[in-house]
């Protein structure tokens, strides 16, 4: 079970102005390899950028206070932001969190199409997402 770092996410009000920032300000380039393929009618339909600085991603996400609620899960990834890291075992890895007592709220791909995705909280509250992509 190997996880790798893959996408910050930063939750806004301004997806336009977080774009420019990111990219005028730190030079970071707009992303155009392995994008998410977004299901905006399960839950959530905000807009999102996608910059990097080669190596990894960032997804800048409409601030959407009601996406869990809306989604049925008890994780909200985009109220406040999230840091996502790839597996190449997810069963492996909720197994591993069971082990533990950590909750998670599986979203599967009802979020991102293609990927297999969980969300749970670290003891400060910050989301983290683990995700597989899809054979």
């Amino acid at each position: 079970m190997k996880l790798k770092l893959h996408h910050i996410n930063l939750a806004t009000e301004n997806v336009e102005r977080m774009d420019s920032f990111y990219r005028d300000v730190l030079g970071l380039d707009g992303e155009k390899d392995g994008l998410p393929v977004l299901e905006k009618k399960q839950g959530y339909a905000g807009d999102v950028s996608f910059v990097t600085d080669g190596s990894i991603q960032m997804h800048l996400a409409q601030k959407d206070v009601l996406a869990g609620f809306n989604s049925g899960q008890m994780v909200n990834p985009v109220s406040r932001g999230h840091i996502a890291y790839r597996t190449d075992d997810l069963s492996g890895f909720k197994r591993h969190l069971e082990e533990r007592g950590i909750p998670y709220a599986d979203w599967g791909n009802q979020a991102v199409a293609g990927w297999h995705q969980i969300s749970f909280y670290d003891p400060d509250g910050n989301v983290i997402e683990v995700h597989q992509v899809d054979e």
